[in-house]
């Protein structure tokens, strides 16, 4: 039975990933040349996000996209920051702000 609900899980998510990764893809080849290219990590942010909902779904990865834009401020961090290999170990899906690194 679980592996029926992961296989249903995914096939519910798949539209949400795809969605989100076009309008990410929209966004990066249309607005962000008008925003200017200036992420302060590598991967840039919306690469980050996209990898992240590809990876791990659209909630989880859609939240640690977040986070991630959130410290890509003036005074937050900076240089190379890749996606996790793993969803945080105590994360859950009714507290979804335990998904991204916030600092």
């Amino acid at each position: 039975m679980e592996r029926f609900s992961s296989t249903l899980g995914r096939l519910v998510d798949l539209p949400f990933k795809l969605a989100a990764v076009l309008l990410i893809t929209i966004y990066r080849y249309t607005l962000s040349a008008f925003a200017g290219r200036t992420c302060r990590h590598l991967p840039t942010c919306s690469e980050y996000t996209s990898t992240a909902i590809w990876s791990f779904g659209f909630w989880p990865g859609g939240w640690m996209g977040l986070a991630r834009f959130v410290r890509c401020r003036p005074g937050g961090t900076h240089g190379y920051d890749p996606v996790p290999d793993a969803v945080p170990a105590g994360a859950k899906w009714y507290a979804p702000w335990t998904y991204g690194r916030w600092r």
